[in-house]
């Protein structure tokens, strides 16, 4: 696919980011596009692989390997170079409902099996994917289609992330009604509350929602199942329930504090408040976590952590850390970390560039646990204690972290924000409907099968198979709608 020597001839090029130090005053998208000619160039670099493995998603070594919603990313990315961009959003929105989201939110784990990243930058997928349904959007390509017959059936999709999405579109396309529901006062999930506004800008999460409510999707907001809505009630009313609520439990820190400080928070409530306020007030309402000329401390080094990072810098925070328990990684694969593997190697993220432009120094610190917050007369958290560790695996590869004498520190801090990840989806709901539930606490599903122990109830997303990706949240409202359809009609023609 794509030019037969474009490999050779032309550079990995991705889409540009603005400059740090300007972006950092405002929460507008951190990168622009590239120019279509560059677009074409970068589908160019696809090799015309033998087997490609960036389209075929699995899990190799704990980490996804390829993408999970089987995306035909050499045939898209050969159309583009060709310039034939309608027909590259045609192949695009065959597998995944939502490429506007995965060009922007997705890690890209296609990038790390493509077959040209062995040995050179490997193709640039994610800026070809977002370039062409961009396009489309542009060029008036992407339009309502609403179905042109009904079935009769009801069926209510409980929560309005990816997942979620990605199921009430699949059933609305062969022509049940479908009702999403979602407590939050705008539909999206942790695509609207969860990502930060100059990540993905709510305005593309409305255009697809607005979108799907032109297809006659009904969204129900500020409305809570089992609170707002009778469990009960709701099996009455529809005639089949799919759960993609999510794993929004947060995984505590276990650390002496001595009582609960004010100013220790996690991740989600950080960004969530933030986002809600940017959104309807601007941040004039002041309902939102304030880092303004605090000391702040972010632990967790993954995706959300970066998120908090680049938030706290906008509000103008006078000093920031990230804290990761593990220690640097390398620059490179290391040799128990082969291709197509997703490569665990050092990146500079855009809130670790945005730090690095208002502070002068990457802002990370490796190696490092928590031991203790320290609070001050008033409540309120003004230290955090930490030690050096060693990551370490048992006979039974559980991980010991093991603490290193000598290396204990204290650092100021007004404002702790902890992003360490999820435990699980929350309980209550799941309790109401009677769903059994597996040894993590996520709602027993089969995969591809997504059907719990009561009958009519399906789960898909993070709520089944706990934290994890956009596109295998995606993939799962797909799967379940696929099943949920195959249950109300006794067939399905959904993939």
């Amino acid at each position: 696919m794509g030019k037969i020597t474009g490999f050779i001839e032309f550079l990995r090029e991705t889409r540009h980011e603005r400059d740090p130090k300007n972006r950092i005053n405002d929460w507008e998208d951190y990168t622009l596009p590239i120019s279509e000619e560059k677009v074409k160039e970068q589908g160019a670099r696809c090799m015309d692989c033998g087997i490609p493995t960036c389209h075929m998603g699995t899990n190799l070594n704990g980490l996804t390997s390829g993408c999970p919603v089987y995306h035909l990313i050499p045939e898209w990315n050969d159309l583009v170079y060709q310039g034939q961009w309608k027909e590259a959003l045609e192949r695009e929105l065959k597998m995944n409902n939502f490429p506007e989201f995965t060009g922007i939110a997705c890690p890209a784990p296609c990038e790390g099996s493509c077959v040209l990243g062995i040995n050179e930058p490997p193709v640039a997928i994610r800026t070809v994917e977002r370039a062409i349904i961009e396009k489309g959007f542009a060029e008036g390509w992407v339009t309502p289609e609403p179905p042109k017959t009904r079935t009769g059936k009801k069926v209510a999709v409980v929560g309005s992330g990816p997942a979620g999405l990605a199921c009430a579109d699949q059933l609305n396309k062969v022509g049940h009604n479908v009702t999403v529901f979602e407590r939050d006062d705008r539909p999206g999930g942790l695509l609207t509350y969860g990502i930060p506004e100059m990540k993905l800008p709510y305005r593309i999460v409305e255009r697809r929602i607005n979108l799907l409510i032109e297809e006659q999707i009904t969204f129900v907001t500020n409305m809570e199942i089992g609170k707002d809505y009778p469990v009960n009630k709701l099996r009455e009313d529809f005639d089949a329930v799919v759960l993609c609520c999510g794993a929004l439990k947060p995984r505590s820190l276990p650390v002496e504090t001595g009582g609960d400080f004010k100013g220790v928070h996690f991740a989600m409530e950080f960004l969530h408040a933030n986002t809600k306020s940017l959104l309807d007030s601007n941040h004039k309402d002041g309902n939102y976590i304030s880092a303004s000329g605090k000391d702040v401390i972010v632990i967790g080094g993954g995706d959300t952590g970066t998120d908090c990072i680049a938030t706290s810098i906008r509000h103008q925070c006078r000093s920031l850390v990230q804290f990761d328990i593990y220690g640097k990684r390398p620059e490179t694969r290391a040799e128990d970390n082969p291709w197509p593997q997703w490569p665990v190697i050092h990146r500079i993220e855009y809130g670790q560039k945005e730090a690095a432009a208002f502070f002068g120094k990457d802002p990370r610190a490796y190696a490092i646990m928590t031991t203790k917050f320290v609070g001050d007369e008033n409540g309120h958290v003004k230290e955090v204690h930490t030690i050096n560790v060693e990551t370490q695996f048992d006979q039974n590869g559980h991980k010991i972290r093991k603490q290193i004498p000598g290396t204990e520190k204290v650092w100021p801090a007004q404002l702790v924000l902890i992003a360490i990840g999820f435990t699980g989806p929350e309980q209550i709901l799941l309790q109401q409907f009677g769903v059994e539930t597996d040894e993590y606490s996520n709602a027993k599903a089969e995969y591809g099968k997504f059907g719990t122990n009561i009958e009519g109830v399906f789960a898909a997303g993070d709520i089944r198979r706990g934290q994890s990706l956009i596109v295998w949240a995606i993939n799962e409202g797909r799967g379940a709608a696929r099943e949920c359809d195959r249950y109300l009609m006794g067939t399905t023609e959904l993939p």
